[in-house]
């Protein structure tokens, strides 16, 4: 009997201990990844941004575009710790930012840009919320735009509403694209210095022409679907766009897979796909059971 308590004992002692080390593992990055990451900061970052990051560096003054404020947490909470990774070793350009900030790659690793994260956000007032950063969104089959645009800086770190850029959602039954005119409200001084996407903009304006997007999300022309009817009924873009604001570039994964069909022909239920008709039926059931709401099941609702 003794020999047994001993055995479970000794058990829960070790259940203890792998779940101490699974947790350090798989929890971020810690104080002493921050520490560190300060020692890399001062001296690969500080001489632009800053020692308290305030983008305030002895060398800022020479540059076109200054300095990000680092420890501006309104503007760094949005951003995802992997897109900061990014910046850091492959420069500005690699996320459509200006290329006064430059590859260090050649300097850091891996592990030391997440260091440097690190301390980024222990400095960053107000703080990152308790549940953690936003992670980037997988990525999804996308075009190649004319311009690259930032929906993570844009939504994401500034919060501009979707409806600033894409006004036309709320009264017609397409989304629309900004004007080249609003998008110049902003960069006629954000970014006109010395970044080349925001000269490609420039480049549009100067000559009266608009930005020629490529288009990413799309029904079939025998479907009709009113942006207004679901943005006055207060459902979120991200439902049926996804989290754009974490997309480093928008894509979509939508419509109809063959091995989706194949799997319904063997006589099983796989997850109906985004902008499926299956898929819209199933949100519409689900907001009538959930809300209250009278979002119509009839097929001319969509097709007439």
């Amino acid at each position: 009997m003794r020999w047994r308590w001993w055995g479970l004992a000794g058990l829960v002692v070790l259940t203890l201990a792998v779940t101490a080390v699974w947790s350090r593992a798989t929890s971020g990055p810690s104080q002493r990844d921050a520490d560190v990451g300060r020692g890399l900061y001062l001296r690969n970052c500080a001489p632009c941004h800053g020692d308290t990051g305030r983008g305030d560096g002895a060398s800022a003054g020479g540059l076109l575009t200054r300095p990000a404020d680092l420890a501006n947490g309104h503007l760094m909470n949005g951003l995802p710790d992997a897109w900061l990774v990014s910046i850091i070793m492959n420069g500005g350009p690699a996320e459509g930012l200006s290329p006064a900030m430059p590859p260090f790659r050649g300097n850091l690793n891996d592990a030391q840009a997440i260091q440097i994260v690190a301390f980024l956000r222990a400095i960053a007032q107000p703080p990152p919320r308790a549940e953690g950063m936003p992670a980037l969104a997988a990525p999804t089959p996308a075009p190649r735009q004319p311009i690259l645009f930032s929906h993570v800086i844009h939504a994401g770190s500034f919060q501009l509403a979707c409806q600033y850029c894409h006004a036309d959602a709320r009264r017609s039954d397409y989304a629309g694209l900004p004007s080249v005119q609003r998008c110049m409200g902003c960069h006629k001084i954000v970014g006109a210095q010395d970044n080349p996407e925001i000269a490609r903009l420039h480049g549009y304006a100067n000559r009266g022409e608009a930005v020629p997007w490529v288009r990413v999300f799309k029904v079939p022309e025998f479907t009709y679907f009113p942006h207004k009817a679901h943005v006055r009924a207060a459902v979120a873009c991200q439902t049926c766009h996804g989290p754009v604001e974490r997309m480093r570039v928008v894509g979509a994964d939508t419509g109809r897979a063959l091995v989706d069909d194949l799997l319904r022909l063997a006589g099983l239920h796989p997850p109906q796909r985004p902008l499926t008709m299956g898929w819209c039926v199933e949100c519409h059931r689900a907001q009538n059971a959930t809300r209250g709401t009278h979002a119509p099941l009839d097929c001319v609702t969509c097709h007439h």
